[in-house]
């Protein structure tokens, strides 16, 4: 391949990949082992399920090429940042780590493309990102979720595809363990290390993340995000949201249509029927203004009306219950540092164990 060679030290990568076993992470692995251009050096597969799924063997048949380079160890069930500190602290004294979803399908010169992003990283260059395609169906508008699925191919830092140097995650102390969903904590580590003085290189390797299936109450279960919203508010200020081109969501509306129903139910409960009346106005109009916007740019089956219509009543109290939570949790988080955080951070041992009893065996 023009302009690599591939004894080259300083492009010599280790691939962490958390996972909870999905049956998806065989893709993912076989389209590694089948990628054009160097294999990485170490890959290790955090097997982050909680006990007593972690008691069994993580069930995954890992390719023949992959195999000698590959450790399974435990993350404990804390976390995908949890998980992706336990990888990459395990992953050997390499120059790159490479994070992967294990619901990503790396393209067909993965391995070439990343060698040349990672070999036209300059010195201060501490991240290189990917390009993340999100295919969505042709025969018809997407769904709501596959439409916030597609939102992955404009995150600014994703960690469905992100190389990091090993050195610059030393300095920052790696990923916050706080951030106990696969949500902001990218957006935190890399305003972190750009707040270090590092910077974000746009790499031109590919990785293909496909519209997983989800029940049709997956949108209320997302609202949980709104608690890590304002870790970030406290970690980062008010302006991470354009720092981070980051959608700042409804969540105003969200709390005045949930204000309106509690309005609504106080006003009833205390015999003001005019007043009940009028509040109970306000939340229907909103809500059916929230639900339109889910519908109209949809499919519009059955199906998915159906739940847009469920799902924009619960969605309100939902995200404004979640974010009065991160009030509560997160009140005592004082702002980061140049580039650390407050006591809360994990930081990265000085020892870098290499388990070698848990490497998966050809």
């Amino acid at each position: 391949m023009a302009g690599y060679d591939a004894d080259d030290e300083l492009s010599t990568y280790a691939v962490v990949i958390p996972t909870l076993g999905r049956p998806s992470l065989e893709a993912t692995l076989r389209a590694l082992a089948e990628a054009a251009g160097p294999k990485p050096d170490r890959i290790v597969l955090v097997d982050d399920r909680r006990h007593p799924q972690a008691a069994t063997p993580l069930p995954v048949e890992v390719p023949e090429p992959l195999r000698r380079a590959t450790t399974v160890v435990s993350g404990g069930g804390r976390g995908p940042a949890a998980a992706r500190n336990t990888g990459w602290r395990a992953a050997g004294d390499v120059p790159w780590i490479v994070f992967l979803d294990d619901d990503v399908v790396p393209g067909p010169s993965w391995c070439d493309d990343l060698a040349l992003d990672l070999a036209a990283a300059t010195p201060g260059e501490g991240a290189v990102t990917a390009r993340v395609d999100v295919p969505l169906p042709a025969d018809r508008p997407p769904t709501d979720w596959e439409r916030n699925t597609a939102g992955l191919a404009t995150a600014r830092w994703i960690t469905a595809d992100m190389a990091y140097r090993r050195e610059a995650l030393a300095e920052v102390g790696g990923f916050d363990e706080r951030f106990r969903r696969a949500f902001r904590e990218d957006a935190d580590l890399a305003l972190r290390i750009i707040g270090a003085g590092w910077t974000v290189a746009e790499g031109t390797r590919t990785t293909t993340h496909p519209v997983r299936p989800a029940s049709r109450w997956i949108s209320v279960r997302l609202q949980a995000g709104n608690a890590d919203d304002v870790l970030m508010t406290r970690l980062h200020g008010r302006d991470w949201w354009a720092r981070a081109a980051a959608p700042r969501g409804r969540l105003p509306r969200h709390a005045a249509l949930t204000g309106a129903a509690t309005a609504a139910l106080l006003c009833a409960a205390a015999r003001k029927p005019v007043a009940a009346v009028a509040c109970a106005a306000l939340w229907l109009a909103g809500t059916a203004e929230f639900a339109l916007a889910r519908i109209v740019p949809g499919p519009r089956s059955r199906d998915e009306v159906t739940a847009m219509a469920l799902t924009s009543v619960v969605i309100p109290p939902a995200a404004t219950w979640h974010w009065l939570r991160g009030q509560l949790r997160h009140r005592a988080v004082t702002p980061t540092s140049r580039y650390g955080s407050d006591p809360g951070l994990q930081a990265a041992p000085p020892a870098l164990p290499v388990p070698g009893e848990e490497r998966v065996r050809p």
